[in-house]
C-alpha cells in the first residue's frame, strides 16, 4: 500500500509541475545572409555583453503605457542571459562577415585582431509597438590592426504584435542589425 501511495503522490506532483510551467522562447535568430561582408580584420573576440539589471532575469518583459516593465504572463526567455545574447551576436557576426568570430574566452594563443565590448543600455519591447536595442560598442585592437573605436547605437524594430513570439522575432532582428552596424564599422 505504501508504494502505491508514493507513486500517486509522485504522479500528482508531476502533474502540478506541468500546470505552472512557462513557455520558453529563444531569441529568434536573425535571418542568415548570403553575402559575407569583407572586413579589415581577420578575427574578432566578442566579450560578454553587459546587460541592464532588468534584462538579466529570465522573465520576458514588455513596457506598459505607463512606462512600467511587466513580465509577459506565462513566457520566459530560454536563454536571455548575457551569455545567450553574446552567443547570438557572435553567431550573427560570424555568418555575416569574412572574419572568424568567437565569444570570449578567446581560444587561440595569438590575440584576436579586434576585441569587441557591447554595453546594452536598453533592450525592451516598448509600449509603442517597437523593440528597442540601444547602447555602446567599443573595439580595441591589441596589435593595432585597426584604430580603437567607440560608437553608440539605437536600433528600433517594429513588432507585428505584442505576443511573445513577436518579441522574440523583433529581438533577433535587432541583434542582426547590431551585427550589421558592427560590420559596417569594420568594413574594408
Amino acid at each position: 500500500m505504501m508504494p502505491q501511495f508514493r507513486m500517486a503522490l509522485f504522479s500528482a506532483a508531476l502533474a502540478l509541475a506541468g500546470c505552472g510551467s512557462d513557455s520558453q522562447f529563444l531569441i529568434d535568430a536573425s535571418p542568415e545572409t548570403t553575402r559575407e561582408i569583407p572586413l579589415r580584420v581577420g578575427s574578432i573576440e566578442v566579450r560578454e555583453v553587459v546587460l541592464p539589471a532588468y534584462a538579466e532575469a529570465t522573465d520576458m518583459l514588455q513596457e506598459n503605457a505607463d512606462g512600467a516593465l511587466r513580465p509577459v504572463k506565462g513566457s520566459i526567455w530560454a536563454d536571455g542571459s548575457a551569455r545567450g545574447i553574446t552567443a547570438e551576436l557572435s553567431r550573427a557576426l560570424d555568418l555575416r562577415t569574412t572574419a572568424d568570430v568567437v565569444a570570449e574566452p578567446w581560444p587561440f594563443d595569438d590575440p584576436a585582431d579586434v576585441r569587441l565590448e557591447v554595453r546594452i543600455e536598453r533592450i525592451v519591447a516598448r509600449a509603442d509597438g517597437m523593440f528597442q536595442l540601444s547602447g555602446q560598442i567599443t573595439g580595441a585592437s591589441p596589435d593595432d590592426v585597426i584604430r580603437d573605436f567607440v560608437r553608440r547605437f539605437d536600433i528600433r524594430v517594429p513588432m507585428d504584435s505584442a505576443a511573445p513570439g513577436a518579441v522574440a522575432r523583433a529581438q533577433g532582428s535587432a541583434m542582426g542589425q547590431l551585427a550589421d552596424t558592427i560590420a559596417s564599422i569594420l568594413r574594408r
